[in-house]
């Protein structure tokens, strides 16, 4: 038998030697990219760090040179603009609305994917459509809404706004991923007596996992990092650390005192979400790329 029939004919010396060099600089360059991606957090924190002079006359690095100028004051300044009251209501307003879009997208896809009703087909067409439509030309007729039924203004309304706005995606993001799952596994389910409530518990929402840690990352940075629905629906009491970091900037132009530490606190929490669940979000992207 020939070795070609056996399969790929061995490689070189050289070729081993190509094939081990081309990876090592791959993995170089990934490593170097990573390092140039990681650059600007690091002069964030080191700027957050540093006294207010010396962030005035001289750049971040010098801080490797001159370590004398590390101090914890500026985080100290930023907690008695009651920043603290600021991250808390960020956490109140991200982490129920990310809850309440994966719970409700999740129950609508199965829906739309696995159940047979009446109007289905255009039903989903219309959540669809409603992927186009931009936050801004709802801003003004359901600030008028909220106003109505008195919560304007507060972390409920804010809830409530980006959860309308993300169900779409979020419903169109898991009925694809849904409809992809082997319709043997639920119709062996069925044979064994489980209703359609025990389907979706037990066997599709296990095996969506990735695609729901990918939509829950999404939702989180969005929400996160929004300012656009703080600045017209959260008044000063309730508002995020986005609203309260610009409102610093407006008042004390620009104070790095303030900012620097505050932009850094708020950048932090989603970048070590981020690393914590990137196994499950490069599994949610590549879900569905082959069969």
């Amino acid at each position: 038998m020939t070795t070609s029939t056996l399969g790929a004919p061995p490689r070189s010396a050289l070729g081993r030697v190509v094939d081990r060099v081309g990876g090592g600089v791959v993995q170089a360059a990934m490593v170097l990219i990573g390092v140039f991606w990681l650059v600007p957090t690091l002069g964030l924190f080191v700027v957050s760090i540093r006294d207010e002079t010396a962030n005035n006359s001289t750049g971040w690095w010098t801080v490797f040179t001159k370590p004398a100028e590390l101090t914890l004051k500026s985080y100290g300044d930023l907690l008695a603009t009651g920043f603290t009251a600021s991250f808390w209501n960020t956490v109140l307003i991200t982490v129920p609305t990310t809850v309440l879009v994966i719970g409700i997208a999740a129950m609508a896809a199965y829906a739309f994917a696995w159940m047979d009703f009446p109007g289905r087909d255009g039903l989903f067409l219309v959540v669809v459509g409603l992927l186009v439509v931009p936050i801004q030309i709802a801003l003004i007729p359901i600030a008028q809404l909220y106003g109505k039924i008195g919560i304007f203004g507060s972390i409920a309304g804010v809830v409530l706004f980006h959860v309308a706005f993300g169900l779409p995606f979020a419903i169109f993001l898991l009925r694809n991923f849904f409809a992809g799952i082997p319709a043997s596994l639920l119709e062996a389910a069925r044979m064994d007596g489980a209703g359609e409530w025990r389907i979706f518990s037990t066997v599709v929402f296990p095996l969506a996992k990735p695609a729901i840690a990918s939509l829950g990352i999404f939702q989180f940075l969005w929400v996160w990092n929004d300012l656009l629905v703080a600045l017209v629906f959260a008044n000063t009491e309730n508002q995020p650390m986005t609203k309260a970091l610009q409102s610093q900037m407006r008042q004390f132009g620009t104070n790095i005192d303030i900012l620097a530490p505050g932009a850094f606190l708020s950048l932090i929490i989603p970048l070590a979400l981020f690393f914590a669940f990137q196994r499950y979000f490069v599994q949610g992207m590549m879900a569905g790329s082959v069969k």
